[in-house]
């Protein structure tokens, strides 16, 4: 299992190659305040001095070091590849295969790297620096090295440092598969170390929290910290391990790590004896191993699930940029030819990609014709706008001069005109609603069907530009048309359309009906019919014709005439000039008027649905045919008339700039992603997973 840890540096090769962190891999994140010792624990597991010194905040970027452990043999056919003479050296990714055997110029590299992002003052940046140290004298490991915790910005430092610091913090230890090591000096209260209780945000159970105890040697006089390194203060799953650091009059007399760790082995023997073979830097190192391969092994089942749905999620991307062009031509025929056909198909609902977030294309065309606009005539009242005044307006307007004997039947054609008209406005709404949906295919195909025209933005501006030009050709054309079929019910009332003529007879036997008990209410004194038959006005109109529909009525006329007589009389001698006359806005309608009223109010609604029913039918067709049948037809035949020519072809076919770049990463990391495959794979086979 020790060989679990090589293989997940490995990993992390590859993935340094594209430069991505899209793979969290198992690793060990260092966290702790300022001066809390932090740099000096890693180096401790290195046994080098290569990490920058001074005061105030040092580590400004994080710095992701490997350690790989390299055996004699190892050591000897690794340093003959890459001309190293010494048995330790080191390499950054930023310098390529630059080897490095001075861990001076080691740490010199990580300051001037560390200015050249985060700049010359104290603030810092989350792109990480990559270094990778092979020695005999470490364990395999993979540590982060983070900027230590603070309150206080000092120098040129922005004023949310703080904040600066534990979103960056937080970015790495989220990640489940890194484990925690919280760094706190002795020497403060564990209960208010700030390692801990970042650590305890994001790993509420501390399973992957191990706790480091640093500066043994440094508590006050007469106290000891063997109930931290017990866990009575502080219990962390992990365990606690105590270390004593180098202090900075060692670190300027240059004393070794080596001479470091003898001595915090004597100090632990002295001060803790029953627990000193629990801690220490050699037992820090050996437990932070065994941490990371029984990490790395509960990992990598869903590690290795992960790069798999990604390299299906690449490769699928890869192949949506597609390939380099070579045959423009046939390239540019077969983008045109795939546009026309996934517009026609989405108008028949045949699509490849069929949108299940709301309706399109021809679905929203459908509930247009039936939900929408036939929901709107529905709506539109028969006598809308229409009031009795009107109707007995339009009556006497219609007989001129003359008093009427009957209802003329232009009052009747002038009104249902007038109401006919209403169904226009509704219609050619409804021609702009598909023209929209239309013209919205054209998206919808652009994002879902054919992914490849985003490679080419001119050609997909050109193609953009024909279909909403035909679209824009098709418009009026459909309008002119459905204002005729508005126009033709106008140009002619039939009233002997076969529904009309029902309702008019099922009309003249209902008010003949009213007449006969109107009649036999009559008092007895009256005589019904003197001639033994019917008066000559009766005897003209048949209850089959308009005059027998409105002729009654007259009687109670003549005794108005009467009254409006003696009226005159009683005014007579005074000048009176009857344009001064008001003429009422409402009053009551005599009888007649009532039912003269009432029958136009009852043909006018039998006509009007009946060309509501017409108009309902044929608009839906005219839009069919002359928008989107035409369209459809002619779609493909007007794209390659505009577009297939061979002096667009080089313009037309010209990427986008980025998508050169982008085709060339997605390939780099679909490479890695199945490089990251074999890697797993061979770890199956060699059975240590």
């Amino acid at each position: 299992m020790e060989a679990l840890i090589p293989v997940i540096n490995k990993l992390q090769d590859v993935f340094n190659t594209v430069g991505t962190d899209i793979i969290q891999l198992p690793q060990i994140a260092v966290v702790g305040t300022q001066s809390s010792g932090k740099s000096s624990v890693l180096e401790s597991l290195v046994g080098r001095d290569l990490l920058p010194r001074g005061t105030g905040i040092v580590t400004r970027r994080p710095l992701i070091l490997q350690l790989v452990h390299v055996d004699a043999d190892d050591r000897r056919k690794t340093g003959d590849e890459n001309g190293v003479d010494g048995e330790e050296w080191a390499k950054f990714l930023h310098t390529k295969n630059k080897i490095y055997t001075d861990f001076d110029e080691i740490r010199q590299e990580i300051e001037n790297e560390t200015e050249r992002i985060s700049g010359n003052n104290k603030g810092i940046s989350d792109e990480p620096i990559h270094l990778k140290v092979f020695s005999p004298n470490v364990v395999n490991l993979t540590l982060v090295d983070l900027p230590g915790i603070t309150k206080v910005p000092v120098g040129d430092q922005p004023k949310d440092i703080e904040l600066l610091i534990r979103e960056l913090i937080l970015k790495y230890i989220s990640n489940p598969n890194c484990i925690i090591l919280a760094v706190t000096a002795a020497n403060t209260d564990m209960a208010t170390s700030e390692a801990l209780k970042v650590a305890r945000e994001v790993d509420p159970d501390g399973r992957r929290t191990l706790a480091v105890v640093t500066k043994l040697d440094l508590m006050d006089a007469g106290t000891d910290a063997m109930d931290v390194l017990m866990g009575r203060v502080i219990p962390v799953k992990l365990g606690l391990i105590g270390v004593v650091n180098r202090s900075q009059l060692d670190i300027n007399n240059k004393k070794s790590v080596a001479d470091s760790i003898r001595d915090e082995y004597a100090f632990l023997q002295k001060k803790y004896p029953s627990l000193a073979n629990r801690n220490g830097t050699k037992y820090l190192a050996r437990t932070l191993n065994r941490l990371l391969m029984h990490h790395i092994r509960d990992c990598l089942p869903e590690l290795k699930t992960r790069i798999n749905v990604l390299a299906a999620q690449y490769q699928s991307l890869l192949g949506s940029y597609g390939e380099p062009v070579d045959d423009k031509s046939a390239t540019l025929l077969q983008l045109i030819t795939k546009f026309a056909t996934e517009y026609c198909n989405t108008i028949e609902g045949t699509a490849k990609y069929i949108e299940t977030a709301e309706l399109c294309g021809g679905a929203r065309i459908c509930y247009i014709f039936h939900e929408t606009f036939g929901r709107t005539l529905e709506s539109v009242d028969p006598l809308g706008g229409l009031t009795t005044i009107d109707v007995l307006t339009a009556i006497r307007n219609a007989t001129g001069p003359r008093p009427a004997l009957f209802v003329p039947e232009i009052s009747f054609e002038l009104l249902v005109k007038r109401q006919v008209k209403r169904l226009e406005e509704p219609s050619l709404r409804c021609v702009e609603l598909v023209h929209e949906e239309m013209q919205r295919i054209i998206q919808h195909c652009s994002n879902y069907s054919t992914q490849e025209l985003l490679r080419f933005p001119k050609l997909h501006d050109a193609i953009v530009e024909v279909v909403t030009s035909l679209l824009r050709k098709r418009l009026p054309v459909t309008n002119e048309m459905v204002h005729n079929l508005v126009a033709i019910e106008l140009a002619y009332i039939n009233t002997k359309h076969p529904d009309f003529a029902d309702a008019c007879g099922l009309m003249n036997n209902n008010i003949e009906e009213q007449r006969r008990n109107r009649m036999r209410d009559l008092p007895s004194a009256v005589p019904r019919d003197k001639t033994g038959g019917a008066p000559p006005g009766e005897q003209e109109g048949g209850t089959g014709t308009w005059r027998g529909m409105l002729k009654k009525g007259e009687d109670g006329q003549g005794d108005d005439r009467s009254k409006q007589q003696s009226s005159g009389s009683t005014q007579k001698g005074h000048a009176v000039n009857l344009l001064d006359v008001p003429v009422p806005v409402t009053r009551k309608l005599s009888a007649r008027e009532q039912r003269d009223c009432e029958v136009i109010e009852r043909l006018i609604k039998s006509y009007f649905l009946i060309v509501r029913k017409n108009i309902q039918d044929s608009v839906p067709k005219a839009v069919m045919h002359f928008l989107v049948n035409h369209v459809k037809d002619s779609l493909q035949s007007e794209l390659v008339g505009q577009l297939y020519k061979s002096a667009l072809l080089d313009d037309l076919l010209t990427e986008s700039e980025d998508m050169a770049q982008r085709r060339n990463e997605a390939a780099d990391m679909l490479k890695a992603l199945q490089k990251a495959s074999q890697v797993i794979a061979e770890i199956r086979e060699t059975h240590l997973w």
